[in-house]
């Protein structure tokens, strides 16, 4: 059973820097030529000094914090594949305006809930481990450990290497104590699109996150 404190650890670190870890001043900047292990270290070490020094986000201000997300995060993810693989099959039977209703919503959903991670992010460091795979892999997994004062969780990425214009890796999942970000969603959208179809998912999503906002949850 994990403990209290390492339950408010894993929530209030590991979540954070499960935000996806990627606040960095010029996001992106060196996506093009850089291994993905060495990007997701440097990248989680920015964040880290971000956070630590950001005055609005030491003082709570979850507005503040949501718009680093939303501004520094989520363009460095492949957004859609994540809401797709969520969805399940029934992604291909949406129209076009329902994907784009649930990326919407399912990014709003995860905006507020790292937000309110990252307030609670204190003297973390990160470590990557040695990464498996070739230089010719367009797809792989970077394993890390977040530790804190004698404790270590584990965090893991899968990034793919994106062509063309904003060329680059980007995450496109990732994994808290053995736990994947996708898997965890998708049985909760397949039993809402079981019982109200694409609709009823949207409709719960959108809902929830009108409930977020009403209570000022994070």
């Amino acid at each position: 059973m994990i403990s209290t404190a390492r339950r408010s650890f894993v929530k209030s670190s590991v979540s954070a820097l499960g935000a996806l870890a990627v606040v960095g001043a010029a996001p992106w900047a060196h996506a093009a030529d850089e291994a993905p292990d060495a990007m997701i270290q440097r990248l989680s070490n920015e964040v880290l000094q971000i956070i630590k020094t950001d005055a609005a986000i030491q003082n709570g201000d979850i507005h503040r914090v949501m718009g680093v997300v939303d501004s520094k995060i989520m363009p460095n993810v492949n957004f859609r594949r994540m809401t797709a693989s969520a969805t399940g099959p029934s992604w291909r039977k949406a129209t076009p305006e329902q994907r784009e209703k649930l990326q919407r919503e399912f990014k709003a959903l995860l905006v507020r809930t790292y937000a309110g991670a990252l307030k609670q992010v204190g003297d973390q460091t990160v470590e990557v481990q040695p990464m498996r795979g070739g230089a010719a892999d367009n797809e792989v997994v970077v394993r890390t450990l977040v530790r804190h004062r004698g404790d270590a969780v584990q965090l893991d990425y899968r990034l793919e290497k994106t062509p063309g214009q904003g060329s680059g890796w980007k995450i496109y999942d990732l994994n808290v104590l053995g736990v994947w970000l996708v898997d965890n969603y998708r049985p909760q959208f397949a039993q809402q699109i079981s019982s109200g179809g694409v609709d009823g998912l949207i409709a719960s999503l959108t809902e929830r996150n009108r409930q977020n906002v009403g209570s000022g949850k994070s």
